[in-house]
C-alpha cells in the first residue's frame, strides 16, 4: 500500500512522539520528585547536601545516614513498589476487559495479611519494643514475609485453577478473587479473635503498608520484580491490545487468549505478592494510576504500560514524600494516604468519563 506524500507516516510519527514525549515527562518527573523526597523530612538536606553524600562526598556523617540508610531505599522502594503495582493494573485491566480489574480483585492483599497473620500467631513474630514508646516490631520478619507471599501466591494459582478449569473468561476470575478476598478476611479474622494485645498490634500493624520497612536487599527484589513486569508486559502489548478488541477478533489475528490471559494474570499476581510480601498492602495505585493515565494517552497498550510504571512510580513517591511530612517528626505509613487520595480520584473518574 502507497500513501501519497507520506502524509500517514508523518501523521504516526507525531502520534508517536506525543506519547513518547509525555512517557519522558513522567520520567523525568519521577527523576525529580526523587531528588526532592531525599531532601525532605524531620531533618531537611539540601539539595546540594543530596547531591555531594550521593557523591560519597557527605557533608557529615548524620546526613550520609540518613540518606543512605534512611530515605534512599525508602524512596527507591516506593519507586519500585509504584511501578510494579501500576503495570499490574494497567495489564490485568486489559486482560480482564474490566476497568475495576487491578491486582487486589484476586483477593492477594486479603491472602497477603492472612499469611502476615498466620505467623505472627504460630510463629511469635510480633514484639513489644520498649524503645519507642511500645511501638510493634517484628522480630523475624523473613518468616512474615515468606508466609505473606506463599498465601498470596496460592490466592493467585487458585483462581487461575478455577479459570482454566471454567474457561478463562473476565467473569469468572473475578469472581474467583472476590470469593477468595472474602474467605480469606474471615480467616484473618479468625485469627485475630485468638491472638493476644501484642498479636493483634503486630498483625495490624502488618497490613499498613510502608515502605520504610525496605532494607537494600529488598530494594533489589522489588526492582528486580517491576522490571521483569516491565518486560513481560510491554513485550505482550500487542496481545493485550488485540484482547481489547474481543476475544474473537483476537482470535482471528492468531492471539491465543486462553494463555496470554492465564500467564498474564499469574505474571501480574507474582509481581503484586513480592510487593506485598515486602511492603504489606498498598491499595488503589494498581486501580487508579492505569485510568489516569489512559485518559491522557489513550489505550494503547505499547504506550499505556511503560507511561503507567513512570505515573505509578511517581505516584507513590509523592504520596510516600507526603506521608513523611504531614504528621513530621511522625511517619504516616503510605498506604493511609493513597486509600484517602485514591478513592476520592477513582469517584472523579468515573463521574468524569460518565459526563
Amino acid at each position: 500500500m502507497h500513501f501519497a506524500d507520506g502524509q500517514i507516516p508523518g501523521d504516526y510519527a507525531r502520534y508517536v512522539g506525543r506519547k513518547s514525549l509525555f512517557i519522558l515527562a513522567l520520567t523525568l518527573a519521577s527523576a525529580c520528585s526523587l531528588a526532592l523526597s531525599l531532601g525532605l523530612g524531620a531533618a531537611d538536606l539540601s539539595l546540594a547536601t543530596v547531591l555531594r553524600t550521593l557523591a560519597g562526598a557527605a557533608d557529615s556523617e548524620r546526613a550520609r545516614v540518613i540518606l543512605w540508610n534512611i530515605r534512599l531505599p525508602q524512596a527507591l522502594a516506593a519507586l519500585a513498589a509504584g511501578a510494579g503495582l501500576a503495570l499490574s493494573g494497567a495489564a490485568m485491566q486489559s486482560i480482564l476487559r474490566n476497568p475495576l480489574g487491578s491486582p487486589f480483585t484476586l483477593g492477594i492483599s486479603h491472602a497477603a495479611a492472612f499469611g502476615a497473620a498466620l505467623a505472627v500467631l504460630f510463629l511469635g513474630d510480633g514484639r513489644l519494643t520498649a524503645v519507642t514508646g511500645g511501638a510493634v516490631a517484628l522480630s523475624r520478619p523473613g518468616v512474615i514475609v515468606a508466609s505473606a507471599f506463599l498465601c498470596s501466591l496460592s490466592a493467585a494459582l487458585v483462581v487461575v485453577a478455577l479459570a482454566r478449569r471454567r474457561g478463562s473468561t473476565p467473569e469468572v476470575m473475578i469472581l474467583g478473587g472476590v470469593a477468595l478476598g472474602a474467605l480469606f478476611t474471615a480467616g484473618t479474622m479468625f485469627l485475630q479473635y485468638f491472638a493476644d494485645d501484642v498479636q493483634l498490634a503486630a498483625m495490624v500493624f502488618w497490613t499498613f503498608g510502608d515502605t520504610a520497612r525496605a532494607d537494600w536487599t529488598q530494594v533489589g527484589v522489588l526492582a528486580v520484580a517491576a522490571l521483569f513486569a516491565l518486560v513481560y508486559f510491554t513485550a505482550n502489548a500487542w496481545n493485550y491490545n488485540a484482547v481489547d478488541a474481543g476475544d474473537e477478533t483476537a482470535r482471528s489475528l492468531g492471539v491465543r487468549v486462553g494463555r496470554v490471559r492465564l500467564w498474564g494474570m499469574l505474571a501480574a499476581t507474582l509481581v503484586t505478592a513480592v510487593i506485598i510480601a515486602f511492603l504489606g498492602v498498598i491499595g488503589f495505585v494498581g486501580l487508579v494510576t492505569p485510568h489516569m493515565v489512559r485518559r491522557v494517552i489513550g489505550s494503547d497498550h505499547r504506550f499505556l504500560l511503560p507511561a503507567s510504571a513512570a505515573a505509578g512510580a511517581l505516584l507513590l513517591l509523592a504520596a510516600d514524600t507526603a506521608a513523611r511530612l504531614i504528621l513530621a517528626p511522625h511517619v504516616l505509613p503510605v498506604s493511609v494516604l493513597t486509600a484517602f487520595l485514591g478513592a476520592p480520584v477513582f469517584f472523579l473518574l468515573i463521574l468524569r468519563r460518565r459526563s
